[in-house]
């Protein structure tokens, strides 16, 4: 599986963003898929997963209530909705699949990244 993730860029505090993660193959509907950041200087830490199905979501303690995973099977894609945006939610995101993984990072395939940049 190669993924390919996009939308970040600079925003405002309390502004929003999406981001995508384009997934190619023909198996994506079988993989969870999970966002995790990464911030200077810090260890990369969980922010959200979907199941294969889109039946069932988890979010780090962070975020809840201010971000959305999504799924869409039929376009190979992964997104998470980012509202009320934090200057401390600034990190390069990346997307990762995993037939098995959802909070813990020990997922087999990982994207290039994309950075979300939060000014107060």
């Amino acid at each position: 599986v190669q993924l390919q993730a996009s939308g970040g860029g600079l925003v405002q505090a309390g502004g929003s963003l999406r981001l995508s993660c384009a997934a190619s193959g023909r198996t994506f509907s079988s993989y969870n898929m999970g966002w995790f950041r990464q911030a200077p200087g810090k260890e990369r830490e969980f922010v959200a997963a979907i199941s294969w199905s889109g039946g069932s979501t988890y979010y780090a303690d962070s975020v809840k209530g201010r971000f959305t995973i999504s799924r869409d099977n039929a376009k190979n894609t992964v997104y998470l909705q980012m509202n009320g945006l934090k200057p401390e939610d600034t990190a390069v995101y990346y997307c990762a699949a995993d037939q098995v993984a959802t909070m813990t990072q020990r997922y087999d395939y990982w994207g290039q990244g994309t950075q979300v940049t939060v000014s107060s």
